[in-house]
């Protein structure tokens, strides 16, 4: 809130303005951990509003104390679509149509040749990485075309658009992240900016359990936040369909 007053000869006029300064809103999904963890503190210090979801009740718990109001964090898991239309639900109507929309959930598979992997693994990691990303924008654009603002921001990642051996179905989804990012461009019209976003390479839980102990030769997920908000802050309806990297 910012209060605008005018004085003359010491007397308060009758023309005082109060304004009120609505504080933007990133939602992010997969909050609880790495880069959605560290893309939540980072978006707080910039004075903007967290709404955030992910799987783990007790970190939610412990973002929750960390940030306090009026950020919203509630369990959701993106590839559930009755979770999905409750967060959304609940986050327009306790904070409004989000500014940015992160989705950041993902999971990998532990290094295996994809004949070796079970279905239900396969289908685990699809339905959170492709289908989470699908949910949640078809939740949350329909207010944020109406209001005829606001970014989209899927994150895909290096394996988005390169590949690697024994994580094919974690390099198919990131893939897909590419293509859905460019059709839903096209789709909102630029109204809504739709971008696909490979994050870089970070040392986070999922790289280690890809690259082990040399995933400490990369910059952490606090780290890269410092850089990666600001970058993320200042996408707007010019960068509607682009493929980014995000800056190192």
């Amino acid at each position: 809130m910012r209060r605008r007053v005018v004085y003359v000869d010491n007397h308060l006029q009758d023309d005082t303005v109060l304004i009120m300064e609505k504080k933007k809103l990133v939602v992010i999904t997969g909050c609880t951990r790495g880069l959605g963890k560290a893309m939540a503190r980072g978006f707080v210090r910039e004075g903007w509003t967290v709404a955030g979801c992910g799987r783990d009740a007790e970190r939610l718990d412990q973002l929750r104390a960390e940030l306090g109001v009026p950020h919203y964090f509630r369990k959701c898991d993106v590839a559930t679509e009755r979770d999905v239309a409750s967060f959304a639900a609940e986050v327009s109507e306790r904070l409004g149509t989000p500014d940015l929309l992160l989705n950041n959930a993902a999971i990998i598979n532990p290094n295996n040749p994809l004949w070796e992997m079970g279905a239900d693994e396969i289908s685990s990691i699809v339905d959170i990485n492709v289908k989470g990303p699908i949910a949640m924008m078809r939740h949350f654009l329909p207010e944020m075309l109406k209001r005829g603002s606001g970014v989209v921001v899927n994150f895909s990642s290096g394996w988005g658009r390169s590949v690697s051996a024994e994580v094919a179905p974690y390099c198919a989804t990131k893939w897909a992240m590419e293509g859905l990012s460019q059709a839903v461009a096209q789709e909102t019209s630029g109204k809504v900016a739709v971008v696909a976003l490979n994050p870089g390479i970070i040392d986070t839980d999922m790289l280690r359990s890809t690259f082990g102990g040399s995933a400490g030769h990369y910059p952490d997920a606090e780290r890269w936040a410092e850089r990666a908000v600001p970058f993320l802050i200042k996408l707007g309806p010019k960068d509607n369909g682009r493929a980014l990297t995000a800056p190192s």
